[in-house]
């Protein structure tokens, strides 16, 4: 897992967000809310295909437009197991990581590859490329 995850909020714009995934270089970013419990996630995915291709003004649209729906967690205290089971059937490269209704941290599919011995690993990658992505 990787912790001190950073939000972007459900008042920033596509913009701001795509311009902390390039700082933080990473491809996912939790938003959170006014009262800092998770709202949703954007993913640089969404950026392109949901906003870049449809024309829209990223430095108008605010990612709360992304933040509706359930968002896929693991808790804090959950093994790696119950981490994978969880990706493999939402179909998602990335969790956050929650103890309560605080966000701790990410946890990527590469963070479990680098955890795992390789046939396990596999079968991650596996499972995870076959279920529909929603990231």
């Amino acid at each position: 897992m990787t912790t001190g995850a950073r939000c972007a909020s459900v008042d920033d714009t596509v913009t701001q967000a795509a311009r902390m995934m390039r700082d933080l270089g990473v491809g996912a970013l939790p938003i959170c809310g006014e009262d800092n419990r998770l709202a949703g996630m954007i993913t640089d995915r969404d950026i392109v295909l949901n906003c870049v291709a449809e024309g829209m003004d990223t430095t108008t649209v605010r990612v709360q437009d992304y933040a509706g729906g359930e968002v896929v967690t693991i808790g804090a205290d959950d093994d790696i197991q119950e981490a994978l089971a969880t990706m493999a059937r939402a179909g998602v490269r990335r969790l956050p990581v929650i103890d309560g209704h605080d966000l701790v941290g990410m946890i990527s599919q590469a963070d479990i590859a680098k955890n795992l011995p390789e046939e396990h690993a596999g079968r991650l990658v596996e499972a995870i490329s076959e279920a529909p992505s929603t990231d």
